[in-house]
């Protein structure tokens, strides 16, 4: 009788799981309909051109060689139609191209992943790591990113926040504008960082994220460089309203950038002030007493009356208290 008592973990990738297993199967199924009805629906607009000798020039023309597309249960096969124009040569300009949408060219992963790759990197998966982490998601045949491809795709993110802290801001206006910072967790740096956060409204009650950037314990110098270059950028015109916590940073660099802008202490972060000085078994209580208090609420400026979304954001537009 063995008396080791040592149990070996299971593997990332190495569970046979018979339901992800059909679930692909009919995913695939299902891909594969789709893309052959797009097809189908492309030649149909096109039925009634015909060639100098009267046959169909539009016409299905083979299939592109298969191909794996990264999804949220593994890797999918998927064989793509080939379109073809009789009357015009690959150099033709005015060759009738079919250009799918369900399976763009070279897609080799769904939307869905490229949305998880840029978050397991923000949550600390190492560059390294990134096989393993995506064998224990989504399977063991799934395609392993090398260490250099997500430092390609890293490279990108960056290029794309980089256009994006850049843009023009001339040609948009905010009614209201909400700040705050977001403390990091996981910082090596003796000073703790966080994320500064700007969300503004617009006129019609839509809200944007306005900008962000990194910052040392919400200091009003790092505030002030943020609606600065939000002003350089174009952002002329002041909100109406500002709503931020009491970090006294924010409100110092918010006076002397937007000094005829209202401002407002919000209002989830003081009930949470208030309610983290009692003690647990009298927060349900005093949080109904906070909401019945009465806060209040003056009509909102005409230009946000007309929209339910408008005049649900609205809130309070005197001075911020001074509690």
């Amino acid at each position: 009788m063995s008396k080791d008592n040592i149990i070996k973990l299971i593997q990332p990738g190495n569970v046979d799981d018979q339901l992800t297993e059909i679930l692909r199967n009919g995913a695939r199924a299902l891909l594969a309909q789709a893309v052959e009805a797009e097809v189908a629906d492309f030649l149909g607009k096109h039925a009634d051109l015909k060639t100098a000798d009267g046959h169909q020039r539009v016409v299905r023309h083979g299939h592109l060689p298969e191909r794996e597309v990264m999804t949220g249960i593994g890797p999918v096969a998927v064989r793509q139609p080939r379109v073809r124009d009789r009357e015009a040569d690959a150099t033709d300009p005015d060759r009738i191209r079919f250009s799918p949408s369900i399976l763009p060219p070279y897609m080799r992963r769904s939307k869905s992943i490229e949305t998880l790759l840029p978050i397991l990197y923000l949550k600390g998966i190492s560059t390294g790591d990134f096989s393993e982490a995506l064998a224990a998601l989504l399977g063991k045949d799934a395609a392993g990113l090398s260490a250099s491809a997500i430092g390609r795709l890293k490279d990108g993110w960056l290029d794309e926040h980089t256009a994006w802290q850049r843009r023009d801001l001339s040609a948009k206006r905010y009614v209201y504008i909400w700040a705050d910072g977001i403390h990091l967790q996981a910082r090596l740096e003796d000073e703790k960082q966080c994320i500064l956060v700007l969300i503004g409204a617009t006129p019609e009650g839509r809200k944007e994220l306005v900008g962000f950037t990194d910052g040392a314990r919400e200091s009003a110098q790092d505030w002030r460089d943020l609606l600065l270059d939000l002003k350089r950028r174009g952002l002329d015109v002041p909100p109406q309203l500002v709503i931020a916590d009491g970090a006294l940073g924010f409100w110092k660099a918010a006076g002397e950038v937007w000094p005829k802008t209202r401002e407002q202490r919000c209002w989830v972060h003081k009930t949470a002030n208030v309610l983290a000085k009692l003690p647990k078994s009298q927060q349900p209580k005093a949080k109904r007493a906070c909401r019945r208090s009465g806060w209040p609420k003056p009509r909102p400026p005409p230009s946000w009356r007309s929209t339910p979304s408008s005049r649900a954001t609205h809130r309070n537009t005197k001075r911020r208290p001074t509690a």
